[in-house]
């Protein structure tokens, strides 16, 4: 069986710099009837462990460590038996939400895989240092957290980011994609490399 996408979305809120929003995130499933990873754990464990469902967890993989995409991440991944992966260059955005690190690390070009499809880390720093991206080259499909949403550059101007730095992390790691290339995001809904070209090439 090939491995499909499944997702929901939780609501929350978001914290930083003294504030706090109220958001509503993606979850991304990645596999197939067996066995598959999660793409970031915010909100709302059960929901996500009710898509999931009886299936074995390779492991929870973080875009980046915002407490909307990481709050719940060590709690599903012990329910799950699986390590919660996260770029180390995010480890000082982890620490403002949690006092224990992640079980693992993520790294560019690293190849994860699960179901019979790979997902390759992009690391596109910008909206965090850690920021990173999954490419299925396969199922034609970029996770990109954050970083790239419908209508361009996830945002910056809080700490940790810099919007030079994501602009060109998506023109020089995520504009090499081929234009169909679906676009699923941390919030919202999907779009294409194409589109995305057409705004920000």
């Amino acid at each position: 069986m090939s491995a499909r996408i499944d997702a929901t979305v939780t609501s929350g809120t978001f914290s930083l710099d003294g504030q706090t929003f109220e958001v509503d995130n993606n979850v991304w499933v990645v596999g197939d009837d067996e066995e598959c990873v999660v793409i970031d754990a915010p909100h709302d464990p059960a929901a996500i462990k009710q898509l999931i469902g009886d299936r074995s967890v390779r492991a929870v993989l973080c875009t980046h460590a915002h407490d909307d995409h990481v709050r719940y991440a060590p709690a599903l991944a012990a329910a799950v038996g699986a390590p919660v992966l996260l770029h180390p260059d995010d480890l000082p955005v982890w620490a403002l939400t949690h006092d224990t690190p992640p079980d693992g690390e993520l790294a560019d070009g690293q190849q994860i895989e699960v179901a019979g499809t790979v997902l390759t880390v992009i690391h596109t720093p910008g909206h965090a240092p850690g920021a990173v991206c999954f490419y299925a080259a396969d199922l034609g499909t970029v996770f990109t957290g954050d970083t790239l949403f419908h209508g361009g550059p996830g945002a910056t101007g809080r700490s940790f980011s810099d919007y030079d730095t994501i602009v060109n992390s998506i023109r020089t790691r995520l504009l090499t994609l081929p234009d169909e290339t679906v676009v699923k995001t941390g919030h919202g809904e999907d779009t294409t490399i194409g589109a995305e070209r057409a705004a920000l090439g």
